[in-house]
């Protein structure tokens, strides 16, 4: 281990509490704090979106301004910082591109103008910044093109020549990619770069392809979605690129921040609890979802949620498969909360009005409401077709709220099956993409819910407490960042 401390510039498109609209904002609003315990100065910049000038105005200090060429354009680029929960945080600031109240715009303007968010905190490093990394982690498709951008117009002039890149993927479905021209124009790269062997794919310039094939390391946020990536299937078309450079690619499971997520002190509760009480907290959450959607009360009742996107990632046309005989075959009651596509959500409509006893479909975001589900739940619907990683799961754990999933990608690596012989696990799992497999466990997870509740056997009772005492803290996945740190600078 390195003595000298490890100093790190994390590049990301939001990060909580400034911006977020998926779980890149959680990790990267929790990630450094959990660095720095550990001894590494991280650092974090991104845009500096409209929210973030309205709600943080008092708390940014401007540090400098300059002009940043963009194709034909000369284009201001502010420099903001500020200090939260002891991390550092820099903004590049530009009205053009990002003062809007949406995080995310058109997708070409958006390749736009994170080709200019890139370009300028790439011109920040150093002397503006007062900040000079060891190593820059990007994150996800919208900081893909910093390794190349680094290496071709610094380091090879003998600009940072000792920073290197480490590209996480956070989800390999989203990758960011335009015209050759276009990013020729954006970006001043020449063809020494921009050819299949760099940051073209398929005749496009693909922002994701850029940051495997130019990064130091690469990784992934879960153990087995770093493997699922190297096949076809969980591959987006660029499983050939991720096995040529699987010498520098690994996997980090994500983690939660279990300040936040903890139903001992949640003010979102009617009544904390603990793995020492569960029973009676989860019954006195459980009536009050009931009440608040005028569901029939009765805290007997197994109560089932999915929590999510409304996407066909999610495995949202698995549950469309299997809704109607899990409404007719159990006594259950059913609670989904998400937005999505227009289909899905007429979907969901089309069962809770047909099912007015038995489910609701919550059609918004609600963070608050969020955690009074996972609390008064039973069992948690997690049938994705892919996941890199997922939070959902593991929250629910901690609220003793068993997860019923698909075996992919962090679903695997943070959920152990229930086996009846051993009488272990910390939820239940169904390996094929096939709705009478989903359907199957859920009504094996609920006959083990009834054999509970009638005192026939302890197993269900003894999954809640296994899941609530796993460790899903960001200190195991922070010290597996920093021995990945250390091994780059050594």
């Amino acid at each position: 281990m390195n003595d000298k401390q490890v100093k790190v510039l994390m590049v990301t498109a939001e990060a909580v509490p400034f911006a977020k609209t998926g779980g890149l904002a959680d990790v990267v609003g929790v990630l450094p704090k959990e660095l720095q315990k550990l001894g590494v100065d991280a650092r974090v910049v991104m845009p500096l979106y409209k929210c973030v000038k309205e709600k943080f105005a008092a708390d940014l200090e401007f540090v400098r301004w300059s002009m940043l060429r963009m194709g034909w354009r000369t284009l201001y680029a502010g420099l903001f910082r500020c200090n939260y929960e002891g991390v550092e945080y820099y903004f590049i600031d530009n009205e053009y591109y990002f003062g809007y109240d949406e995080i995310y715009k058109d997708y070409d303007f958006d390749i736009e103008r994170f080709c200019f968010f890139q370009k300028a905190v790439l011109e920040a490093l150093g002397q503006a910044m007062r900040f000079y990394p060891d190593i820059i982690h990007c994150h996800d498709w919208q900081a893909g093109l910093i390794p190349v951008l680094l290496q071709a117009q610094y380091q090879q002039f003998g600009y940072f020549p000792e920073i290197r890149t480490l590209l996480t993927i956070h989800n390999l479905r989203f990758q960011g990619y335009t015209s050759y021209e276009k990013i020729a124009d954006l970006t001043g790269l020449d063809n020494s770069y921009l050819n299949d062997y760099g940051v073209l794919k398929d005749g496009y310039a693909n922002f994701l392809k850029a940051g495997i094939v130019y990064a130091d390391k690469i990784n992934t946020v879960s153990h087995t979605y770093a493997q699922e990536i190297m096949y076809e299937f969980y591959g987006e078309r660029l499983e050939t690129v991720l096995n040529y450079y699987k010498n520098k690619l690994c996997g980090i499971t994500n983690g939660i921040d279990t300040v936040e997520f903890n139903p001992a002190t949640d003010p979102a509760l009617v009544k904390n609890y603990s793995v020492s009480d569960f029973a009676q907290g989860k019954a006195k959450n459980k009536v009050a979802v009931q009440k608040q959607l005028n569901l029939t009360v009765d805290e007997d009742v197994p109560l089932i949620v999915m929590i999510s996107r409304l996407t066909d990632q999610k495995g949202l046309d698995l549950f469309n498969c299997i809704a109607e005989d899990l409404l007719k075959m159990e006594d259950c009651q059913i609670v989904i909360l998400g937005t999505g596509p227009s289909m899905y959500e007429d979907s969901l409509r089309y069962f809770s009005n047909k099912y007015p006893q038995k489910m609701r479909a919550c059609l918004r975001f609600d963070d608050h409401f969020s955690n009074l589900l996972y609390a008064g739940a039973d069992l948690l619907l997690m049938p994705s077709i892919f996941e890199p990683c997922g939070l959902s799961q593991m929250i629910a754990m901690r609220y003793g709220t068993l997860p019923i999933v698909r075996e992919t990608g962090g679903l695997v690596d943070t959920v152990q099956p229930y086996n009846r012989y051993e009488h272990s696990g910390n939820g239940f799992s169904f390996t094929n993409i096939n709705a009478h497999d989903f359907l199957h466990v859920i009504c094996q997870a609920l006959r083990l819910y009834r054999a509970y509740h009638n005192g026939e056997n302890m197993d269900f009772a003894n999954l809640i407490t296994t899941a609530m005492k796993c460790d899903f803290s960001w200190n195991n996945a922070g010290k597996e960042y920093l021995k990945l740190y250390e091994s780059m600078i050594e």
